[in-house]
């Protein structure tokens, strides 16, 4: 693994004096000031027809400023209740329990949907969190099912679950670096019933992925093509990155946050050296900005005009604070790193403003540049992912 270059590694440090000085998750400052935001959110359930809407899970804000809802089938419909949960935890009020029950029961049906992948993504944040904290076995039955469902896609010729189903002009089976984080669904649904099916096929998943995705320089492509029959690779590209070569900064952290978690549920030392190489790229990144917030693509240069993406950097911080537990030579680095991403999106740059974009913590990410949708807006998974950074700071710390 190569060594952080002395400039870089010299400027976290100074950084890490200045973190010292800010308010961190333990803080009821910071708290009460997430509480209040999240407050603005309108009351969902109250205000709409559930009978003749469906549309009832904050994704992001329209190009008007409007809240954007989507129904529970969206790839982003669990990360509302996981984000109440998250609140529920943090500060023990039962009245964000009670919303996260309502919002995590909306879901039940997902359980059996077999169109898509990100079963894992909506289900461990709303019944994975749900049942952490509760231990309701509702929930867990959901979650078994959850995962029966999502093995329907794997395909043993590839040695992947299958991503999409649609693109199929470009694609006949392709994989996304985003459905590592599916996998632990997978890993939870192994222990719960002491069926090995569920681990073999999420480990195979980890491997055809780690052998496929990845540069020499462990940057990752977006999309792999297989053919189906044979399992072998068509195609590879970056679908919503700069350039097909290009490094498309969520999915790095996706890359990062998915090998971490894989290592923790499997002990392989593979998998923590495959984390520790897409983490080591991530810091070596020439122009990465000196608030740790990155551009939506790290292969881009202008840093006045091009968007940041919050929700990528939410995402790097909850997975290099887990990773720092595991790595016995950087983890001082990777808390060091996580704390300055933190401090940045909990400044006024990131941060909304009271009250602003009704009810949202943070602004500035992007979901697809390419296709100019959701550019420079908050994100649900952004609010997510950094609220789970803070509860892994606030661990760590005690």
């Amino acid at each position: 693994m190569k060594r952080i270059p002395i400039l870089l590694l010299f400027i976290v440090l100074l950084q890490s004096c200045q973190v010292s000085k800010n308010k961190k998750a333990g803080d009821d400052k910071l708290i009460n000031t997430i509480s209040e935001q999240l407050s603005y959110f309108p009351e969902i359930k109250d205000t709409l027809d559930l009978k003749s809407s469906r549309r009832i899970f904050p994704r992001t804000l329209t190009a008007s400023g409007k809240l954007h809802l989507v129904g529970k089938r969206d790839w982003t419909s669990g990360f509302y209740p996981g984000v109440l949960w998250y609140m529920y935890q943090l500060t023990g009020e039962n009245s964000w329990k009670e919303k996260a029950e309502y919002y995590t029961s909306q879901l039940e049906s997902e359980q059996f949907n077999d169109s898509n992948h990100d079963l894992g993504f909506k289900m461990m944040p709303s019944y994975g969190e749900g049942y952490k904290l509760t231990k309701n076995e509702k929930y867990k039955d959901v979650l078994i099912q959850s995962a029966k469902t999502l093995i329907t896609r794997f395909n043993e010729n590839v040695g992947s679950i299958r991503s999409w189903d649609h693109n199929t002009d470009k694609w006949d089976f392709p994989v996304i670096i985003d459905n590592l984080m599916n996998l632990e669904l997978l890993f939870w649904a192994s222990k719960e019933t002491g069926d090995p099916v569920f681990y073999n096929i999420a480990v195979t998943h980890a491997n055809t992925t780690m052998k496929y995705h990845f540069r020499s320089d462990y940057s990752s492509y977006h999309v792999v093509g297989y053919d189906p029959e044979t399992g072998e690779v068509i195609s590879k590209n970056t679908h919503q990155g700069y350039a097909d070569e290009s490094s498309w900064s969520r999915g790095q952290a996706w890359a990062l946050y998915g090998y971490t978690m894989i290592y923790r549920e499997t002990k392989d030392p593979k998998y923590l050296k495959q984390a520790e190489h897409v983490a080591n790229y991530i810091l070596n990144i020439e122009k990465l900005p000196e608030d740790y917030v990155p551009l939506w693509d790290f292969d881009l240069k202008d840093f006045t005009n091009e968007p940041r993406d919050a929700s990528a950097a939410a995402v790097m911080a909850s997975a290099f604070l887990e990773l720092s537990e595991y790595s016995e030579d950087n983890s001082n680095t990777y808390i060091t790193t996580a704390d300055n991403i933190l401090t940045s999106l909990s400044s006024n740059k990131y941060f909304s403003a009271k009250g602003t974009n009704k009810g949202f913590l943070l602004a500035h990410s992007t979901g697809s540049k390419p296709k100019d949708s959701e550019v420079d807006v908050p994100l649900i998974y952004a609010d997510y992912y950094y609220l789970e950074a803070l509860l892994r700071q606030k661990k760590l710390a005690n």
